[in-house]
């Protein structure tokens, strides 16, 4: 059986509002239940261990997925959304992928926390999938430290400055995601219409553009894997 890992942000706070943040609900969810009902096993894992936040806007009606409403019935995720594991714990060596869940909290610590840069990094060289949702590929831009071309000449996917700017966080974030990783080289890949799902492969990256990507990025890495 296969070992996928998935990285939470920490991160709480966005700047100039008292508007908290933290992990996108169903950009979690949603990959959880595709992999777990493909049979892998999940370990969750976050800068500093311990229970993620959640961005009180995703437990709102209108951002309920189906996949929601099942963890609020799964005492056993729930137990173990509530003790992740530190990033510095992780043995990548022990996983055959890693997923990175969204919200806007990745982009403020995940993208220069020094272990996920080292945990994406030893993914690629070891040929083993990579997979982002939303402002999950923020966790990309860790590697800056370790390589500083990793991203240059990159097809990936992420939260797009339009989106943002129709979010109204513009302002509450310390960058846009999709002009961060153009700086780094990076080629953003999107669809046409905002908050329409869209997901991209480039080897074994696998990125998605926004929320309702999340499943539909999750079901890409499971076809890979069992390609593999």
């Amino acid at each position: 059986m296969k070992n996928i890992l998935m990285i939470l942000t920490s991160h709480s706070k966005l700047e100039n509002t008292d508007t908290k943040t933290g992990v996108w609900l169903g950009e979690f969810t949603d990959p959880y239940y595709e992999f777990k009902d493909a049979g892998y096993n999940i370990t969750l894992a976050s800068p500093h261990g311990g229970q993620p936040p959640v961005d009180e806007m995703s437990k709102m009606t209108e951002n309920i997925t189906a996949s929601n409403k099942r963890f609020q019935d799964d005492e056993e995720l729930k137990t173990a959304f509530s003790s992740t594991k530190k990033l510095s714990e992780i043995d990548p060596k022990d996983y055959d992928a890693v997923f990175f869940a969204g919200g806007h909290g990745p982009m403020f610590d995940l993208a220069k926390d020094p272990e996920c840069g080292k945990i994406i990094v030893s993914f690629f060289n070891d040929g083993k999938p990579i997979s982002a949702v939303c402002h999950g590929s923020a966790a990309f831009l860790s590697t800056e430290n370790i390589d500083k071309n990793f991203l240059n000449g990159r097809r990936i996917s992420c939260f797009t400055n339009t989106e943002e700017t129709l979010v109204l966080k513009r302002g509450k974030v310390p960058y846009l995601l999709e002009d961060a990783l153009k700086e780094k080289g990076a080629e953003i890949k999107s669809a046409l219409v905002p908050f329409t799902t869209h997901v991209e492969q480039d080897g074994t990256i696998i990125t998605g553009q926004n929320p309702v990507s999340a499943g539909p990025t999750a079901r890409k890495l499971i076809e890979v894997l069992d390609n593999m």
